[in-house]
């Protein structure tokens, strides 16, 4: 990938990290690609050698011990705006994202990171530092809150901070798009609050929620006497929004008739109210979002396909909580943290209370898990929230909804670990009798079998290759577990 830097002039790297370990590992990997490596472990250092001239590119870890990284950052843009910088750090929240691309950073890396990922980012600082653009402004932040659950350690999160960083120095159309629950709105409002737009207007409107026939109006506004009961003008979400930000929340539920007009407006940056008859300019950035799968809506004819590339300039997935689990930790701190700014008790989670929630499948996302939090703390009477109180939420769910929880239906481990405590509980302090695991594979075994052949209507080729294995094998089983004369008994 680098070869051309060893017929051309060498570039120089200035690496700042008090990590040796990370100092030795980037330095051998540049080096290898071509480069000249400048190491250190401080920041003084580092700014003794930009402020010299040196270096065609820098890397930095945020946290040195004489000085944070991003104090740094203003100064070197200050006297060589060209230099790219890339900052890395292990304290990976969309503040850290945030913060690097205000102060200037090129890229922001989080720790751990991939060494292909980082050569890459090197080599394209390089390219852009060639053609003389700058990396970015020198912006200040503003309030944006840390306690909002757009939190989140995984690299699908790490992901979506570096997005959220770079479009808020642009005006660019953003898709939004992931289940319910996911955090949509919270998204757009950090792409709003971050952005040149944040001391105008923040505006949303759920189009699933107005009535089909109200949407124009809602949008665009109308004049008085437009219809019938419309007694005075109204100003539409778009003049609400004028210099700021509308987010357009549940998009695939918008009528044809109204994706027409919107249309217009992403295209002409005009629109004309309900009722009224000279068109009104607009300076709005427009961002959408949805839960629903729009290329399938274009198909069936009920989204503009034209309307759907003007809003998805830029496309932004939200992860499910499934996907990343990791994060709930993260996420129930935050919550707790918010339950006591509310002036409710502070509690903790026990690991294994976190690890339960770490296997559910959480069909209402962030939302659904926000929810839990916030009732166990209020209704739980110990500081610690622990697994039994977590299973009897769960079970008071199950009661209410009069059906187990997705995740009790198809997780069966989840299932046998129950069964295994009432077990294990049945003996007090007696040792179960030896070859459990045994017994347990039996009792797994006899009823997936059982129901394979079922499937099968007793065809045990057919139930083999249902099951993945061989009919021998099958067979042997159907011989050795007796099935035509076993009688489905619990552990003993």
């Amino acid at each position: 990938m680098h070869t051309e830097n060893k017929s051309q002039e060498t570039k120089t790297v200035i690496l700042a990290d008090d990590d040796s370990a990370i100092r030795t590992v980037l330095t051998q990997a540049l080096t290898r690609a071509g480069y000249e490596v400048r190491a250190t472990g401080n920041a003084i250092t580092m700014w003794r050698m930009v402020a010299e001239g040196e270096g065609d590119i820098v890397i930095t870890d945020v946290v040195l011990p004489d000085e944070n990284a991003f104090e740094v950052l203003p100064r070197i843009k200050k006297i060589r705006p060209n230099l790219p910088v890339i900052v890395m750090s292990a304290k990976n929240t969309i503040m850290t994202a945030i913060t690097a691309t205000e102060r200037g950073a090129y890229e922001y890396l989080p720790k751990p990171f991939d060494l292909k990922e980082m050569l890459s980012v090197v080599e394209k600082g390089l390219e852009q530092a060639s053609r003389g653009e700058k990396s970015a402004e020198n912006k200040q932040g503003s309030g944006f809150d840390e306690d909002l659950p757009l939190v989140g350690r995984s690299p699908a999160m790490q992901d979506i901070y570096r997005i959220i960083a770079r479009m808020t120095q642009t005006d660019l159309t953003v898709m939004i798009t992931g289940e319910s629950g996911t955090g949509k709105e919270l998204v757009a409002r950090a792409l709003h609050d971050y952005s040149k737009r944040k001391k105008a207007p923040f505006v949303a409107i759920n189009m699933a929620a107005i009535p089909r026939e109200l949407i124009e109006s809602e949008l665009f506004g109308h004049e008085k006497g437009a219809f019938t009961g419309a007694s005075s003008r109204y100003a539409g979400r778009f003049e609400q929004a004028q210099g700021g930000t509308l987010f357009l929340d549940e998009i695939g539920d918008m009528p044809m008739e109204a994706q027409t007009r919107l249309l217009r407006v992403l295209q002409e940056g005009e629109y004309t109210s309900v009722g009224g008859a000279k068109p009104r300019k607009t300076n709005v950035r427009v961002i959408a979002a949805t839960h629903r799968d729009l290329r399938q809506l274009i198909k069936q004819g009920t989204f503009r396909e034209d309307l759907y590339f003007r809003l998805n300039v830029v496309p932004l997935r939200l992860p499910p909580l499934r996907e990343r689990p990791g994060d709930i930790g993260d996420l129930v701190s935050s919550f707790l943290r918010a339950c006591e700014k509310n002036g409710l008790p502070a509690k903790t989670f026990s690991k294994r209370a976190i690890e339960r929630l770490e296997r559910h499948k959480w069909p209402g996302n962030v939302r659904e898990l926000e929810n839990l939090v916030h009732r166990l703390v209020a209704i739980h009477p110990d500081e610690e929230i622990n697994l039994a109180a977590v299973e009897a939420e769960f079970a008071a769910r199950n009661d209410m909804s009069g059906s187990p929880q997705n995740d009790q239906i198809h997780d069966l481990s989840d299932a046998v670990e129950k069964y295994l405590a009432h077990y294990f509980a049945s003996y007090g302090d007696q040792k179960p009798p030896d070859g459990l695991y045994a017994r347990i594979i039996q009792q797994v075994e006899i009823p997936l079998i059982t129901a394979a052949l079922a499937a099968e209507n007793g065809n045990q080729i057919k139930a083999a290759q249902l099951l993945g294995i061989n009919r021998n094998t099958l067979r042997t089983r159907i011989k050795d577990l007796q099935l035509t004369l076993v009688r489905k008994n619990k552990i003993t």
